[in-house]
């Protein structure tokens, strides 16, 4: 039984070729539903999927590899003028129905659909390595990786603090610096978010970059580093009085500061 109302706005039309699919596994067919009710320009890259919806990476690239290998979604690799390398994704939200028209083209083979599978076997090396492009390599710092959650996290605080993935990366060495001289994650996030304005942030990203660096604090001096030791707690030598033969410790020898000087006993 289905009780049904009229949805005369905000609503996606979802053919039964993909909610019906025999072969796509459900995560599959309700990443494709979720894709195709977004807006052209929508962010729908590994890390931002898995940001919205509690799958991990690995099962949101598995569920984007099978719509691909089965016509409802294409990604192309394109170079922007800044020379940065991007993902492009193109949602198809009726595969078959394409396929029908291509079939019908002149000059054109009648089966298109097994182009896609064709690039299932590549498919799984460039997906993840676009995304991840951002992130340093596993040989960089630690405390940049553990920075970007913690700017990440800052939304969890204060809604106002939301964050975009590229404002995060671009954050993430500031913060670091503050993890690295000995600060705790906890103290960090509490100094970002201390005394927040009460009207609307329209900047989130320019005030946490004026407070990661007017508020840097200092670095701690190493432990285990040799200091010098001041002249006033300086250690002298034992030395005899001349006068009563008492150790005293002194620079130089001569009489400890109970006797006389020389002379003044000579007077």
């Amino acid at each position: 039984m289905h009780e049904k109302d009229r949805q005369p706005e905000r609503y996606v039309k979802i053919g039964n070729h993909l909610a019906q699919h025999s072969e796509l596994s459900l995560t599959a067919i309700g990443l494709s539903t979720y894709i195709q009710s977004l807006p052209t320009g929508a962010d729908v890259s590994i890390k931002a999927l898995a940001q919205r919806f509690t799958e991990g990476e690995t099962r949101i690239a598995s569920a984007l590899r099978e719509l691909e290998a089965h016509g409802y979604l294409s990604r192309t690799r394109e170079r922007l003028p800044s020379g940065q390398i991007v993902t492009r994704t193109v949602s198809y939200n009726n595969p078959p129905a394409r396929r029908l028209k291509a079939a019908k083209r002149p000059g054109q083979p009648p089966a298109t659909a097994p182009a896609p599978a064709r690039m299932q076997a590549p498919d799984p090396d460039p997906e993840p390595e676009p995304e991840p492009r951002p992130e340093p390599a596993p040989a960089a710092s630690e405390a940049e990786l553990q920075a970007r959650e913690l700017l990440a996290r800052l939304r969890l605080r204060d809604p106002r603090l939301l964050l975009s993935e590229r404002d995060t990366v671009r954050l993430a060495p500031s913060a670091a610096v503050w993890l690295e001289r000995g600060v705790p994650p906890s103290a960090v996030a509490a100094a970002l978010t201390r005394s927040l304005p009460m009207t609307a942030i329209h900047s989130p990203a320019a005030l946490l970059a004026h407070r990661l660096r007017e508020l840097v604090p200092p670095r701690l001096p190493d432990p285990g580093a040799a200091r010098p030791v001041p002249p006033d707690r300086e250690v002298h030598p034992l030395r005899t009085c001349d006068g009563c033969d008492r150790a005293f410790r002194s620079p130089v020898p001569g009489r400890c500061r109970d006797c006389p000087p020389a002379d003044v006993r000579a007077a």
